[in-house]
């Protein structure tokens, strides 16, 4: 659902913006969009991710959760990511910020993770994380993308090349291949199903 507004809105006036909900927004276009309530399953699976990047030994304050990033497009975009693994360089440049957002300006992070809401070709869920995400992150320079669709029961790893991504599927027992984890042991059931 997009917020009716009289104008479009800058990012600092997104990034400060309060309607005494809890309501969670991305800026597109300078327009604030609603992204609807979590589900449980959505965020079971960031937390499974979470939980399984730090066996890794991937350092607690690279991970972020609930921080923004902003993305080229037409106007001024900010996304909230379900999961993101930081750089050296992108961790330090949002370090001690009031508002965590990785600005145009900043260094890309590692790794962006989508948990997909319900949704379909051509619907808006679906079309913002395989279509309108992907460009906007592959164009930011993010080396790796995961799109994690429990609904449609599959997990796209993607992988940089140039400016767009190369994609891999996962589903059922395949274990999850990627550049960044090279001995990440993880199935697509098991992301899935939050390690259940």
């Amino acid at each position: 659902m997009t917020i009716a507004t009289d104008r479009q809105i800058t990012l600092e006036e997104y990034l400060n913006y309060d309607d005494g909900t809890d309501t969670r927004y991305e800026l597109v276009d300078g327009v604030l969009v609603e992204m609807g309530a979590e589900s449980t399953l959505n965020t079971q699976i960031a937390i499974f991710l979470v939980a399984t990047l730090l066996q890794m030994g991937i350092p607690y304050y690279r991970l972020g959760i609930k921080q923004k990033i902003a993305v080229s497009s037409r106007e001024v975009t900010a996304r909230d990511p379900d999961l993101i693994l930081h750089s050296d360089a992108s961790i330090q440049a949002i370090d001690g910020l009031k508002q965590a957002l990785l600005d145009l300006d900043m260094p890309s992070p590692i790794l962006v993770v989508e948990v997909v809401s319900p949704g379909e070709p051509g619907e808006k869920n679906y079309d913002r994380d395989y279509i309108e995400k992907r460009r906007e992150y592959g164009e930011r320079g993010i080396p790796e993308y995961w799109i994690i669709d429990p609904y449609h029961q599959v997990v796209l790893v993607l992988t940089l090349q140039g400016k767009s991504y190369q994609e891999k599927r996962f589903s059922g027992q395949e274990v999850l291949v990627s550049p960044t984890f090279p001995y990440l042991n993880i199935t697509a059931e098991q992301v899935l199903r939050a390690g259940r």
